[in-house]
């Protein structure tokens, strides 16, 4: 058994499933850091509603129990998503990750798992909820581009945010260039909202995250080394700045 699954080793961790639906980068993301010993979550299942989905691969390699759940074999939407509770009780699952995972979830099963699902989206939510976001971005002018982690509510892309980071959008980038730039700073995100919520460092009251009493939201977030804040365009430069150029 990998350092991931090995709950033995570092007792009181949360029991993570993660929901893909293709390759799973994200996934493999939490993964490498739930391989830590003092990371306060494994990564115990990995569950795909698509069979060929290469991220069930990824974590079978990674010695990550499996399953892929089709949703097409199923008759409807809850039948799916009884069989999926089913699956990630199995396995003793205490918190949902979804990682790329396409199917939008019922009120049931959201409510049945109430501030127990978290979702990484790629951008600065409220702002471009859905698909196609960046190239939503780009046609909006946006000029800071993002990605964040959120506990899931039964509205899309809506629920308390964890954490987010931010990047610039640079002049000709494309969605996809754009997409990969955002990509580099969801793979260091996730883990590290993953380990404040499963850690208890952080609690959800109502649609809101409070964090504990005199913690530095932004002093934490600069852990990444991606999220450093972002001002675009730029200030203009101070009067003694100004004097300190000149004299150059």
């Amino acid at each position: 058994m990998t350092a991931a699954g090995a709950s033995e080793e570092a007792p009181g961790r949360k029991r993570v499933g993660v929901l893909i639906s293709g390759r799973g980068s994200n996934m493999e993301a939490l993964v490498r850091a739930a391989a830590a010993p003092d990371y306060p979550a494994e990564i115990v299942c990995v569950i795909s509603n698509r069979p060929d989905a290469a991220g069930l691969r990824t974590a079978q390699a990674a010695g990550i129990a499996t399953n892929a759940l089709d949703h097409k074999a199923f008759a409807t939407r809850p039948a799916f998503e009884e069989a999926l509770t089913h699956a990630l009780q199995d396995h003793g699952v205490e918190l949902i990750a979804l990682a790329g995972f396409m199917r939008l979830m019922t009120p049931a099963f959201v409510q049945r798992w109430h501030d127990q699902i978290i979702n990484i989206h790629p951008s600065l939510l409220p702002a471009f909820k859905g698909l196609h976001v960046h190239q939503r971005m780009l046609d909006a002018g946006v000029m800071l581009a993002g990605c964040t982690v959120h506990v899931v509510r039964a509205a899309m892309d809506t629920g308390p945010i964890i954490a987010q980071g931010a990047v610039p959008v640079e002049a000709g980038d494309d969605a996809a260039t754009l997409a990969a730039r955002v990509l580099k700073v969801e793979h260091q995100l996730y883990p590290h909202a993953l380990a404040l919520y499963a850690s208890g460092a952080l609690r959800v009251e109502g649609d809101q995250i409070v964090w504990p009493q005199g913690a530095d939201k932004v002093g934490d977030a600069a852990t990444l080394d991606a999220a450093t804040m972002l001002i675009a365009p730029p200030l203009p430069a101070s009067p003694l700045e100004q004097r300190a150029q000149s004299a150059i």
